[in-house]
């Protein structure tokens, strides 16, 4: 059977669509549905998506829950290191996610903003300035020199420094996954916004 441009993966849309709930099961329908309306949107499509490979899921979703928001970061500061990472691989899904849910940890539209410059923005914290130069670096270097890992460590203890180090190699993973499936932010239940997303792509 031909298939239309439409069912194409790659030619319009993702590469691989959202799963329903037949191919996704049943808990993990109901979870995208309850993670949609935590952050306003529709159910999110890395979910639906990444569910199509259920017990893959399970284990990555206990993992990226340990990070956030069960972490040891203070939440703001999580969501700060995200946002850098994905403006850093413009990874508009991501930047978009996590801008709704950087709003309910205390992340203000002006720290959008301060986020899109990177540390040399004035008013962070030295431990945001820190984390922010880190995350940086890592995006460049995939390492930290001594230097950096130094002024990491006068506001990281040991375990700290290592949950910083797989937050940001983490949310590395996921924007090359999600730019690769080609998946567009989320709809919010209000419609579709981006503005704050394409400012940060002009910066």
């Amino acid at each position: 059977m031909t298939r239309t441009p439409r069912e194409v993966p790659g030619v319009d849309g993702p590469r691989i669509a959202p799963g329903s709930r037949r191919e996704v099961g049943v808990p993990v329908w109901l979870l995208s549905r309850a993670a949609g309306l935590v952050a306003g949107t529709r159910p999110p499509a890395l979910f639906l998506v990444l569910g199509r490979h259920r017990r893959l899921f399970r284990g990555w979703l206990r993992f990226a829950g340990r990070l956030m928001p069960g972490g040891t970061l203070p939440r703001r500061e999580s969501e700060l290191i995200i946002l850098r990472t994905a403006h850093l691989r413009a990874c508009a899904y991501e930047f978009e996610h996590h801008r709704r849910l950087g709003r309910r940890a205390g992340v203000t539209r002006n720290d959008l903003d301060r986020v899109v410059v990177g540390p040399a923005a004035p008013s962070w914290t030295p431990r945001e300035r820190a984390l922010l130069a880190a995350t940086d670096m890592l995006h460049e270097r995939q390492d930290l020199d001594d230097a950096a890992w130094a002024r990491l460590r006068e506001h990281l203890d040991e375990p700290a420094a290592i949950e910083f180090l797989l937050l940001v190699g983490h949310y590395q993973m996921l924007a090359t996954t999600l730019t690769t499936l080609r998946l567009e932010p989320d709809v919010t239940l209000r419609g579709r916004d981006l503005r704050p997303w394409r400012a940060s792509r002009r910066a």
